[in-house]
Order: C-alpha cells, then structure tokens, then sequence
C-alpha cells in the first residue's frame, strides 16, 4: 500500500508542519493571549478611581511643579516675580484711563479704583488659569511621553501656579484698597471661600481646554480673542448691576450677564472686600450660582480630559 504524499489534497499534515501553502494560517487571539500572561496595553486609561488614586500619590509633584514654573516664569526679566504684580497693575492703570477716564464708566460707581483693581486681579488668574491650561499638553510633550505619569497632573499643576500667582498679588491688592479707605474686617473672609469655588471652576475650564489644545493646537491662538470678548461682557470694568437693571435691557441678556461666571466670582470678590459692594448689588442665589459653576466646570471637566488619558502625547 502506496502512503498518501504530504501535498496531497485531502492528507492529514503531519503535527508540528508548517501550513500547506496557500492555506489559511490559525486565528489566535491575541488579546486572550496577553490576558493569560498578565500583559496590558501601554499608555491605557486606568478606572477613575485608580486615576484618582495615582493623581492623590503624586500630590507633591503638582505641588512642586506648580511652585517651580511660578519661580521660573520672570526669572529672565530684570525686576523678577516683581511681574506678578506690576502686571495687573498696570492693565488696571490702563483700563481707568480708558473706561474710568475716557468713557466715563466711573459715573455713579462708588470706590471705583477698588472696584477697578479688584475686578482686574480676579479676572486676570481666571484669564491666565485657562490659557496656561491651552499649553498643559503641548508645551510639556517631552515630559508626558518620557514618563508615565497621570495627565491631569499638568493643567492642575498650572491652574496652582495661578492660584500662588494670585495670592502673592494679593499682598499689593490689600494695600491698594487700604489706601482707598478699604481696610481688612470680618467680611474679608468671605474671599475665602469665593476664591476656592474660581479656583475649582478655573481649573475645569483649563482642563477642557487642554484637551482640545493638545488634539487641536489652534485653540491656544483662538483662546486670546474669545478671552477678550468674555472679560468685557464680565463687568471688570463696569457694574453689572447698573447695567441689567436698565429698562432697554432685554431679560435673556440680563439672566445671561449676572450668571456669567467670571462676573460671579468678581462680584463676590467685590462684595467681600469692597464696602461701598453691597449684598443689593449681586445677582439672585449668587453663592448656589458660584457654586454650581464650580461643580459643573470642575467635576465636567476632570470627567473630560480624562476620557482622552491615553491619547496624549500620540501622533
């Protein structure tokens, strides 16, 4: 009896033969193959609380990181972290001479330098906070694709370093107003709580933009303009309050402006540290608004950045 050759259709291959050519090759599946052997992908998106965990551990990364840029920032200008201060004072100088001096936006607005100056620094760490988020990613790609490390460590990082910024900016505010007959009193403390609610609702916002910066790095050119137009419609240099309750005012605008959010948390800013600022003056249920912006953008925008956690630093 003749044996049957290998090549022959239909004949069993002999085991451990390569595949007869043209035949298909065997499906493996690759994933169930790496399961087996405790092997993940690189780079994948942890569980939100794994997320929050690895974030809590490098607590004193962010810290330190964020202490760092703000030591770095002037360190190549003569007068140094001198900066931090001169310049909201002198867009304060000039906005006065603009909308106080030539527009006359000073009309019937008592303390209006305090009003002024205290509206300029809140806007200004809100401003600065989101476009340091546009750069999170894009300006620190060597850092996130050289080390593993979770992402949201970077717009955090930088929205703390406008928190430091503006509390260092803060000692010159202090001695503004008291040179204005503002001096500190219990209501003081108020700033407190108002700046922690801007500052959660700052860092939100950065974060979303630090996504579509880091996908789209157009948006960092964009941010400057749709910055600009936010801070005018914000009541830095005029009262909100006068305005919306004008009778040619139509009621959607007037909703839209008292609930902006930039203009909330100057005007508690306001309310806290100016006298002549009273509770009369601010939107309806304020704190819930401030408070409510501050969970929408923080809480939404943490959400939002980390869907794409794996994805930065790619293409």
């Amino acid at each position: 009896m003749t044996a049957t050759p290998p090549d022959t259709p239909g004949a069993p291959a002999a085991p451990g033969a390569p595949a007869a050519s043209g035949a298909p090759a065997p499906q493996t599946d690759l994933g169930a193959l790496a399961r087996r052997h405790g092997l993940t992908v690189s780079g994948a998106r942890p569980s939100l609380p794994d997320y929050l965990r690895q974030l809590w551990s490098r607590r004193h990364f962010i810290t330190t990181f964020a202490t760092a840029r703000l030591t770095a920032q002037y360190s190549q200008a003569k007068l140094g972290q001198i900066w931090q201060v001169m310049t909201p004072l002198l867009n304060a100088t000039v906005y006065y001479f603009i909308f106080g001096v030539l527009l006359d936006t000073k009309h019937d607005i008592p303390d209006f330098i305090p009003f002024l100056v205290t509206g300029v620094f809140i806007w200004t760490f809100t401003s600065n906070s989101i476009m340091a988020g546009t750069r999170a990613i894009s300006g620190n790609l060597g850092l996130v694709r050289a080390l593993h490390f979770p992402r949201a460590a970077l717009p955090i990082g930088l929205a703390l370093q406008q928190l430091q910024q503006l509390l260092f900016s803060l000692g010159a505010l202090v001695v503004i107003l008291a040179c204005f007959g503002e001096y500190p009193d219990l209501g003081w403390l108020l700033a407190v709580p108002a700046l922690a609610l801007q500052a959660v609702f700052n860092t939100g916002v950065s974060m979303v933009l630090a996504r579509l910066a880091a996908k789209t790095p157009d948006v960092s050119q964009l941010m400057p303009f749709l910055l600009r137009t936010w801070m005018y419609v914000s009541g830095v240099m005029w009262s909100v309050d006068r305005v919306t309750k004008g009778e040619d005012v139509p009621h959607v605008v007037s909703v839209a402006l008292q609930c902006n959010p930039a203009a909330v948390y100057i005007d508690l800013m306001r309310f806290a540290l100016v006298d002549s600022f009273t509770a009369a003056q601010l939107p309806p249920h304020v704190w819930a608004v401030a408070l409510g912006w501050a969970l929408v953008a923080g809480v939404g925008g943490f959400l939002f950045f980390w869907k794409a956690e794996e994805e930065y630093g790619r293409g």
